[in-house]
């Protein structure tokens, strides 16, 4: 069983959680997070810890900054875009059981006022924006050093919020390269 408590949009949600692995959930019932929510999640955090995986898209990206922001601390695990769609549609409850584990085997910690060595004119040099790529190129790091996909300022600010050191960044780097290469 996971000690921590697994945050997710929905009941469709929690179903897969469950079918990938023996934990509990709290349901934030989509992107309009509610106070009443936030409380149970601090109270979560407090007592047990908690893992925020929410739907690799606009509204998950939505729910995630705002439990980051209410709730310092929080582990995060993330999905793809690819893995977390089934017919057009997005979301935790399309992806296998499989990629469930492997997202919640590579969690991630947000630290309030976190640093990282990565600057803004590291992605530029690494083709992560200001470049044809960028998209593709954000999307393939992402998954490779556990944050996920979002735009250039996002994926700044998640190498910062999640210490993403500079050999973390190269060696993600490498692998891209030899992707496309």
């Amino acid at each position: 069983m996971i000690k921590e408590i697994i945050v997710v949009e929905g009941k469709d949600d929690t179903v897969a959680i469950k079918r990938a692995v023996e934990a509990e959930t709290i349901e934030t019932g989509g992107s309009a997070i509610n106070d009443e929510i936030i409380k149970r999640i601090k109270l979560a955090q407090q007592r047990r810890g908690v893992i925020v995986l929410t739907d690799p898209d606009h509204a998950g990206e939505r729910i995630r900054k705002i439990i980051t922001a209410r709730v310092p601390g929080c582990k995060h695990a993330f999905i793809t875009q690819e893995e977390a769609t089934s017919r057009g549609d997005i979301g935790v409850e399309n992806a296998s059981p499989e990629t469930i584990r492997k997202a919640l085997s590579n969690l991630r910690t947000d630290y309030e006022a976190a640093e990282s060595d990565i600057t803004w004119e590291d992605l530029i040099n690494a083709g992560m924006i200001v470049h044809p790529q960028a998209a593709a190129r954000r999307m393939e790091m992402g998954r490779q050093l556990g944050i996920g996909y979002c735009n250039g300022k996002q994926f700044y600010n998640r190498c910062r919020m999640f210490r993403i050191s500079r050999e973390e960044f190269a060696v993600a780097w490498k692998q891209l390269e030899k992707k496309e290469g």
